[in-house]
């Protein structure tokens, strides 16, 4: 939509004129959406006009080598960041480039890596941390994943999908520690979403069950109160029997089998 919309102001002189010194900024946004789209042509004719215009301009630079990057000139493009991160290390743009084009070509090492650097000075990005995240899952590092969700929880404590992620993460790491601590974080996730998490209240059955399993034979003080897997328990089927109830049954079946 931005590149055809966008080019056919910018191949009307009248048009073009009427934008002020927004014609700029329409110039750069078709230039960024061509690229996207392979129009590669599109976007060097794009970038030369604001070259003309911003003569040595650092966004004009950028741009450069997101079209180094477009055309799969990965060390032309990896060498065209670099300069420019020189200039100025703190460049947010430029240092999620370089995650996206080690992505792009499937260097997840390096992506990692780059991701961790750029955490160093930018701590503040939920984004970057969640995509952090998400890779070390894809990887099977789930310790490494657990960290990034804590980040999350300390700096953003009652958003529910970090204390559900938190959760799984634990869940799949399993033994008994981290189990209960995943019940917990999944109690959350109920408690912020208002009991409206299907998937916090299913993971706590099976954190109850994961935990009755690990704890077999073991004193009764060791043992957990049945109270919160119950109501959990209870609270699914009630919803099954709102939003689903051609599923009640294999739901009911399953909750059978975990022995809740």
């Amino acid at each position: 939509m931005v590149l055809k919309h966008g080019l056919s102001i910018l191949n009307d002189s009248k048009k073009r004129s009427a934008l002020g010194p927004e014609e700029w900024t329409l110039y750069e946004q078709v230039a960024v959406a061509a690229m996207d789209c392979q129009s590669i042509d599109v976007a060097k004719d794009c970038i030369k006009v604001l070259q003309r215009k911003f003569p040595g301009s650092k966004r004009v630079g950028r741009l450069e080598a997101m079209l180094l990057e477009a055309r799969g000139l990965w060390s032309e493009a990896e060498n065209a960041y670099s300069s420019l991160l020189e200039e100025n290390p703190f460049d947010q743009v430029v240092h999620k480039r370089r995650v996206a084009m080690a992505k792009a070509q499937g260097n997840t090492s390096a992506a990692i890596d780059w991701l961790n650097k750029y955490l160093d000075l930018f701590m503040a990005d939920h984004e970057a941390w969640r995509e952090l995240a998400e890779i070390y899952i894809s990887l099977q590092m789930y310790k490494q994943s657990a960290f990034c969700y804590e980040e999350l929880i300390l700096s953003q404590p009652t958003v529910p999908l970090y204390h559900l992620s938190y959760a799984d993460v634990l869940y799949t790491l399993g033994g008994l520690e981290n189990l209960q601590t995943a019940k917990k974080y999944y109690a959350s996730t109920i408690d912020l979403t208002g009991g409206k998490s299907t998937r916090a209240l299913f993971g706590i059955c099976l954190c109850t069950s994961a935990i009755g399993q690990l704890t077999k034979g073991r004193n009764k003080e060791d043992k957990e109160s049945p109270e919160l897997q119950s109501l959990s328990a209870m609270a699914l089927e009630k919803d099954y029997k709102q939003r689903a109830p051609s599923r009640l049954s294999v739901l009911s079946s399953a909750l059978r089998s975990l022995k809740i």
